[in-house]
């Protein structure tokens, strides 16, 4: 008899992000997007250089 925790072990890093990226399209899709999660979609895909890095030297 297999158990859960076997079951979870069979599951990778990629596989998860990947079920994960294939669960958020579905509920944009039956639901559609909304302000907060285009600004979030917004931030993650800005240019990641800030007012810090010109100050901060790494």
């Amino acid at each position: 008899m297999t158990t859960s925790r076997g079951h979870q072990g069979a599951h990778g890093t990629g596989q998860i992000e990947k079920q994960l990226e294939n669960q958020t399209e579905a509920a944009v899709q039956i639901k559609g997007k909304n302000k907060t999660d285009e600004d979030i979609l917004a931030a993650v895909n800005q240019d990641p250089h800030t007012e810090l890095d010109e100050i901060v030297d790494p």
